[in-house]
């Protein structure tokens, strides 16, 4: 199993220079000990998913589909009105992201089946009491749990090949997982490998029929590896006002970093790092599929996904060359009116982060092709 050792290299690093931070030791503990046991624990189990499940060496990834986008663009949303055609695809359940090897997850599955047919469930319940704790509060954001779809990126912490670890500590500007495609072709072909290797387990897991579907707007700077490494790859680009959706992951960001008792200091560098991935993002995915007209492709607009979802699932689906089934057409029925007008109470604005460098003007300006195209309102109209 790949592991990045020059980035934990680099994060322990920056933390074994936060003399003045109260959590350094906790930290340097998940590092020093954790992370080496986890990582040896994953690597026994992806070794034995080779010799416990000889599928595995003849298993194919066939025409995945990639939702990529900004976040906070409705990525989300339309990722799990897809997810919900369990006869076409298959994907990541957040808890799944956790257990990379095909080993770990099928026991924890027959732990589960044990625990809800022999035991009644006790450990379930557990768990979804746990689930309430941890993410109840915050569903109004972002509806998280255990059990529902989720970006698959997340697969990739095993290999330490993830941004959550600035998400308790501040160093987006020291760490760059978006700009995959302009890294060095053996850093490139080594994390492509390696997340080859999980949605090949994912699939498996799945019955190995299926097309694995993803969602992930981190992966808008991977849109190129992404197609080398599947050249018969299908992309869906979400696309959102920029007013909308990038102070909205900047307010995302500050209340994980706040809530962590960092100071607008201590995540200056990282919130202007940010800003300019934002920016990236936008841009990222179009050049690149300007020169792969080959590669299914389709641009998914926000203001029609909230208000027009069925509608606009199913131009995907034709965008991609994929079957809409009777039963998953009922699905979208019942949905619409569930979904349409997808709001919410989450609130930020631009103002917030004038002090970083953002403001409408410079959206505006850094983003105005965009601005012609979507005719996204501007100025005082906006």
């Amino acid at each position: 199993m790949y592991f990045d050792t020059e980035y934990y290299l680099r994060v322990l690093r920056h933390v074994w220079s936060l003399k003045s931070w109260r959590g350094r030791n906790r930290m340097l503990l998940r590092l020093l000990l954790l992370v080496p046991l986890t990582t040896l624990f994953h690597s026994v189990c992806f070794l034995l998913d080779y010799l416990l499940f000889p599928r595995l060496w003849r298993q194919q990834v066939i025409k995945p589909v990639f939702i990529v986008g900004h976040a906070r663009s409705g990525s989300t949303l339309c990722h799990r009105l897809m997810a919900a055609d369990g006869e076409t695809f298959s994907y990541f359940l957040y808890w799944e992201t956790f257990f990379p090897s095909l080993l770990q997850k099928k026991v924890i599955r027959a732990l589960g089946w044990i625990d809800q047919h022999w035991l009644g469930g006790p450990i379930r319940k557990r768990l979804e009491v746990w689930d309430e704790k941890m993410f109840g509060s915050s569903r109004h954001i972002h509806n998280m749990s255990l059990w529902t779809s989720e970006e698959d990126q997340f697969v990739m912490r095993a290999a330490f090949v993830t941004q959550m670890w600035a998400l308790d500590v501040p160093m987006i500007d020291k760490l760059d997982f978006y700009h995959l495609d302009s890294m060095p072709r053996k850093r490139r072909q080594r994390w492509m490998r390696h997340y080859r290797e999980c949605v090949k387990r994912q699939l498996l897991l799945n019955g190995g029929q299926g097309t694995h579907l993803s969602k992930n707007p981190m992966m808008s700077g991977w849109v190129e590896s992404l197609i080398q490494t599947f050249p018969d790859a299908r992309v869906a680009v979400v696309m959102r006002d920029p007013a909308q959706c990038i102070p909205s992951v900047l307010k995302l960001m500050q209340f994980s970093w706040r809530g962590r008792g960092w100071k607008h200091d201590d995540y200056a560098a990282s919130m202007r790092e940010l800003i300019q991935i934002s920016f990236d993002t936008f841009r990222d995915p179009r050049k690149v599929l300007a020169r792969h007209p080959e590669t299914p492709q389709i641009v998914v607009d926000y203001r029609q996904l909230t208000t027009q979802p069925r509608d606009t699932v199913l131009a995907i689906y034709a965008a991609l060359g994929l079957t809409v089934t009777a039963e998953f057409d009922r699905y979208l029925q019942e949905q619409e009116s569930r979904e349409r007008g997808h709001k919410t109470p989450f609130a930020y604005s631009i103002e917030e982060f004038a002090g970083d460098g953002l403001s409408r003007q410079r959206i505006e300006t850094e983003l105005a092709d965009f601005y012609a195209i979507y005719d996204w309102p501007r100025g005082e109209q906006a």
